[in-house]
């Protein structure tokens, strides 16, 4: 797979979901994500107003983390936070799946929750990704988590929030790929440090990348004589 710069770039969401960010954190992330040519900045709820503010004049979207980092919240709270999001002008959002649920193999539970995410994206005519935790889950849970998806149809599901106790592994974006369906692409997220992580996780089938490293990735690559 020959990839370019401007190719993996445009697959990283640019991410900073730290607690003690702050306005001078989210100008940097912005202003990074411009410059790069970054997909999106990927960041909590609160800033996305500020956040899209600062990106006004570029490409880079304003993305939002709801129900993050635990997911362990109702599904009405969950969809609340991601119709506040959207109000403040977000333009795709990434939600924590009941990982509980997911456990209890509670998938009525999973599938309702899902419907409602998306319903939000629909209504606002933007992109929704779950995220499964998969450090979590076991293969078995990954393919039925994946399978749901296969019927409700989010744009993306996602590895992990980075927040777990493992992040992205080439093996399980495989089989989100192989079990969520063609409709469904995947994000790979989560300890994706290097253009070598990156590759791997692109060449098992991911079209976008969560990581506070893209600026090091594209570094490695212009290093590497990548164009």
């Amino acid at each position: 797979m020959e990839l370019t710069i401007k190719q993996v770039a445009a697959m990283v969401d640019h991410t900073n979901l730290k607690a003690y960010a702050t306005e001078e954190d989210f100008r940097k992330l912005c202003g990074e994500a411009a410059e790069y040519g970054f997909k999106s900045v990927a960041i909590n709820t609160y800033p996305v107003a500020m956040c899209r503010k600062m990106l006004e004049g570029t490409e880079v979207l304003t993305g939002a983390a709801v129900g993050f980092p635990l997911g362990q919240m109702t599904i009405e709270a969950k969809t609340a936070e991601a119709e506040d999001a959207v109000k403040n002008g977000c333009q795709e959002f990434d939600y924590v799946c009941n990982v509980g649920k997911v456990k209890e193999h509670d998938y009525a539970y999973i599938e309702k929750e899902m419907r409602s995410l998306v319903a939000v994206a629909r209504k606002a005519g933007i992109c929704c990704k779950v995220i499964f935790e998969t450090c979590y889950l076991t293969e078995e849970e990954i393919i039925d988590v994946a399978k749901v998806a296969s019927r409700v149809k989010p744009d993306f599901v996602k590895t992990s929030t980075g927040f777990g106790t493992a992040g992205a592994k080439p093996e399980h974006v495989r089989i989100m790929k192989q079990y969520a369906g063609e409709d469904v692409q995947v994000k790979a997220a989560g300890g994706i440090r290097s253009f070598e992580a990156a590759k791997a996780m692109i060449e098992a089938g991911a079209t976008r990348l969560g990581t506070s490293s893209g600026i090091q990735i594209v570094e490695e690559m212009k290093a590497a004589g990548f164009r």
